[in-house]
């Protein structure tokens, strides 16, 4: 067998079979490309969901890991360390909040969140003990813990995972009106999506996110904001609430904020809503570690300069007006998306998503299916115009055939 065969069938002898990965195993990467353990390079339209929108290997947060790892790593929580302080108060003041909670995955942030908005319904907005409720939006993707698995509308996330946690409605994405009927006296938040990234990149309705925090603001309600994916450049604008000039009361963000380096996630809000925290009541160990600060102290630093939200939103124009080209010819069905992000739904009769992305892969592009004949484009945010052309140009190619 090749080093290529052996390394999946180790692979799969010995994890849990609990993803499908593309057969491609990579041994090195930089910028927007990664090659395998054959020598063979391929174009990385994915990011990692985002998590590498500076790119493979990026200069400035290897040097900034680098520093950090020769001082100190770890402390705990128990202990403050000299890059805390600078992390938390540089993020607060970047999103425009006043605290910061800091986790390490997206969906440990989303826990901290949904858990934050429950004890701030019940401290400060005086809801009834056990009685708070969080609405959702339907097709949603926040995570795989129990919790939020348990307001997930998608079968596969779900299923065999109950007993389910309760406490959560689940509304029409892009409603406004099922959301106001929804809410009631112990309504504590509305989390969502700006943009929909698993359910296939999907863009709200114009003025959708405006009526939302609008609501909420009526409401008395907490509008918290997942842009774990959308957020810290991806659209074309630092947050995707931007497009509609709106500002939730909480970002939960992760992804990109680690730089594709070590795992980030944090809880951005005010001190009237995060001041509701008292010791001991919720934490993390790695959370805000010393080399998460420092990488992330350097993302914040890249995303200050707009350089990299400016190449989003050209290249992104340049995207989807490609894309638009292909909707046009019949192998594409519907492009969604903004910035540097696209959702593109095939004709079932040219394959699967699963069979696209193959093609894709044979021809050295790397992207991914979700929800049948969608494929996903994310490239990294340093991607050249070049080479985002030659990405195109395969998938061009591939549906041609």
């Amino acid at each position: 067998m090749s080093r290529t065969q052996d390394a999946i069938a180790a692979a799969e002898a010995h994890s849990a079979h609990n993803y499908h990965p593309l057969p491609v195993v990579v041994a090195t990467a930089e910028g927007a490309w990664m090659t395998d353990v054959e020598g063979r390079r391929y174009l990385d339209m994915l990011a990692g969901y985002s998590a590498l929108n500076f790119g493979h290997g990026n200069r400035r947060l290897i040097e900034a890991a680098k520093a950090q790892l020769e001082r100190v790593t770890l402390t705990s929580r128990a202990f403050h360390h000299d890059r805390f302080a600078d992390f938390c108060e540089q993020l607060a003041e970047f999103c425009g909040m006043e605290m910061v909670l800091p986790m390490n995955t997206g969906a440990e942030a989303v826990e901290t969140a949904v858990k934050t908005a429950r004890k701030w319904g019940y401290r400060v907005k005086g809801v009834p003990d056990g009685t708070a409720k969080i609405i959702v939006a339907a097709d949603n993707f926040h995570g795989r813990t129990t919790t939020i698995v348990s307001f997930s509308t998608d079968p596969e996330a779900r299923a065999d995972y109950g007993p389910y946690t309760p406490g959560f409605e689940i509304v029409p994405y892009g409603d406004l009106t099922a959301l106001a009927d929804a809410m009631t006296d112990n309504t504590v938040a509305v989390l969502l999506e700006p943009i929909q990234g698993e359910a296939g990149v999907l863009v709200p309705p114009p003025g959708y996110l405006a009526g939302v925090r609008r609501l909420t603001r009526e409401r008395d309600v907490l509008f918290i904001a997942d842009e774990i994916q959308s957020g810290l450049g991806r659209t074309g604008k630092t947050f995707a609430c931007e497009h509609e000039n709106v500002v939730p009361d909480m970002y939960v963000l992760g992804k990109a904020l680690g730089g594709g380096v070590v795992p980030v996630s944090a809880v951005v809000s005010s001190e009237a809503v995060l001041g509701v925290h008292r010791p001991g009541e919720h934490g993390s160990t790695f959370g805000g570690n010393p080399l998460a600060c420092a990488v992330a102290l350097e993302v914040l630093a890249m995303l200050r300069t707009g350089e990299y939200q400016q190449r989003a939103a050209e290249l992104g124009d340049h995207l989807h007006s490609e894309l638009g080209l292909l909707a046009g010819g019949g192998a594409v069905r519907q492009v969604r998306g903004r910035g540097l992000w696209a959702g593109v739904d095939i004709d079932p009769a040219k394959g699967t998503g699963r069979q696209i992305s193959e093609r894709l892969m044979d021809r050295r592009v790397l992207v991914k299916d979700t929800h049948g004949s969608t494929i996903r484009i994310a490239p990294p945010l340093v991607i050249s115009k070049e080479d985002l052309d030659w990405g195109l140009e395969q998938l061009r190619d591939v549906l041609a055939g």
